[in-house]
């Protein structure tokens, strides 16, 4: 599962990822969980067309997220699939409703797999700033994050508060987005990382 607030990169990272993952031999399914914004399903429709990947959607409107999610796990689990990357709604860490809702959906998983989701990633804008600590904070409270995706460093944005999330939280961090490309998410690098910040 890819969590985060909104506009952090949650469903480019998870194209990403898919592209990266089916490079590596991987048979990928993505799951269009962000029910919410109108224009997340089109556009994981689109990475799923640019990386050859499966895609399970919404059938009706206003679906909830855990059933697409439900959905899209069993087909993954029956047909066969290595891995499901599932999308979901861009939510502020404040709102208790909304953080509800991802706990919904980590519990159909499951329910389906047991042991999954195997990794719940969250999504940290580098551009955010000292923010990051309380958001991985509630994220983690809620969902149990099991590693972090630091995006859009490809600016002037050097993401540096990330290292007060991995400190206090013991979260990794996994991947780095530098840019729009399908390629630009890469395996996290600490030595690089820390050069970048202090060039």
């Amino acid at each position: 599962m890819i969590v985060g607030v909104n506009g952090g990169g949650k469903t480019t990272s998870l194209g990403k990822l898919a592209n990266r993952l089916k490079r590596e031999g991987a048979k990928i399914l993505l799951a269009a969980g962000d029910t919410f914004r109108a224009a997340a399903s089109d556009q994981l429709e689109i990475w799923a067309e640019r990386t050859g990947c499966e895609i399970v959607v919404a059938e009706k409107e206003k679906a909830k997220a855990s059933s697409v999610i439900s959905q899209a796990v069993k087909r993954g689990k029956e047909e066969g699939f290595d891995i499901v990357l599932c999308d979901t709604s861009g939510r502020l860490h404040t709102n208790y409703s909304l953080m509800e809702e991802l706990v919904a959906c980590k519990k159909v998983v499951s329910k389906i797999v047991n042991g999954a989701p195997n990794e719940i990633l969250l999504v940290l804008d580098g551009t955010t700033g000292l923010n990051m600590l309380p958001q991985a904070r509630e994220f983690n409270e809620v969902v149990g994050v099991t590693g972090l995706i630091l995006t859009k460093l490809d600016g002037s944005a050097r993401g540096g508060c990330v290292v007060s999330v991995v400190d206090e939280l013991g979260i990794p961090v996994k991947f780095v987005g530098v840019g729009e490309g399908v390629d630009d998410l890469q395996p996290f690098n600490a030595e690089e990382f820390v050069n970048a910040i202090f060039p």
